[in-house]
């Protein structure tokens, strides 16, 4: 079931046409209108996974129309719909369809637990035959520019926004380009290698990746064995003090400080905003943690080099997608 909240953040100029929002995770999709009056008529659900490939598409037409309806907006008032969506993209004619390893059952198999057989989900191409101005891009690249305009990366040029969250995601700007590649997939660093694991079997079909070692949904697939039913009860666990669940949050902020240090050395980067809800909801317990792995190694590249807290919380996803479509 659709449920609502109100967003506070943002208000645009009078006279601005309203635009829908959408942040597509591997858990949840959520939609949001925003015109001169603000941000609202948020509605989530479930990402759907099941189906025809098309089935989120048609999943975000639906949400969009009720999100308009909370909102008092009609749906043929909408100027423009931003999508702000994990990756990676296929481009398929011109349009982009999701090769997302949280929502793609085909990528890995049936080994990775999800309910389709898809190799990638139709998006841009349905969402066009609804809406003529549609948007798409990496949710990584949605949460820096909303960072750098209203968060914790304003005036920043040199920096990142990385998402540890189901999946984990990453948005790159250097010398203030934003970096996006051949296909908008720029900034996939979760699917990077840092480790020589061989059980760490992430959706997209690799084993030992970044995401596939320290991603929400790989902490139960991991650590399920040891009691760690889900990424709240390990932190939990680790906060009082519980040894086994201390060292794996401390493994697993390695694999993070290695992603994060590496991203600093390759791209000379000054300041890296951090959202996601596994980071979110335990940023008091793991920033001290990430922050102290980049401190005495290689000075050169690592001094002064800031790692915050993302600037526009656990809201990030939603400015990411209204960050698109306003000018």
């Amino acid at each position: 079931m659709a449920t609502t909240t109100s967003t506070p953040f943002v208000q645009l100029p009078a006279g601005c046409p309203p635009v829908a929002c959408v942040d597509i995770g591997g858990t949840k999709v959520a939609v949001n209108m925003a015109d001169a009056q603000g941000v609202r008529g948020k509605v989530s659900e479930p990402t759907a996974k099941v189906g025809n490939n098309d089935a989120l598409a048609q999943q975000i037409i639906r949400l969009i129309g009720e999100s308009c309806a909370l909102a008092g907006i009609a749906v043929a008032d909408i100027s423009a719909v931003g999508v702000a969506t994990c990756g990676p993209f296929v481009i398929n004619q011109g349009m982009v369809e999701l090769a997302g390893p949280n929502i793609c059952g085909g990528l890995a198999g049936k080994a990775r637990g999800l309910p389709n057989d898809w190799t990638t989900a139709l998006l841009e191409a349905p969402l066009k035959a609804v809406f003529p101005n549609v948007r798409v891009e990496n949710d990584g690249v949605g949460a820096l520019e909303a960072e750098r305009r209203w968060g914790a990366l304003q005036g920043q040029d040199n920096c990142a926004y990385v998402t540890w969250s189901t999946g984990i995601g990453m948005g790159l700007c250097v010398d203030g380009h934003i970096l996006r590649g051949k296909n908008g997939n720029a900034g996939h660093a979760g699917h990077t290698f840092v480790s020589t694991n061989d059980d760490a079997l992430c959706g997209c079909g690799l084993v030992g990746d970044v995401e596939g070692l320290v991603a929400g949904n790989a902490i139960p697939r991991r650590f399920g064995k040891d009691g760690f039913a889900d990424a709240a009860t390990l932190f939990i666990a680790a906060r009082a003090g519980d040894a086994g669940a201390v060292a794996i949050v401390d493994g697993l902020c390695d694999v993070m400080g290695r992603t994060l240090f590496n991203m600093v050395a390759t791209l000379d980067l000054q300041r890296i905003s951090v959202g996601g809800s596994v980071f979110w909801h335990n940023r008091d317990y793991l920033l001290p943690k990430l922050q102290a792995y980049l401190q005495g190694k290689l000075p050169a590249l690592t001094q002064g080099v800031e790692i915050v807290p993302a600037g526009l919380g656990e809201q990030v996803g939603d400015y990411a997608a209204l960050a698109l479509v306003v000018p």
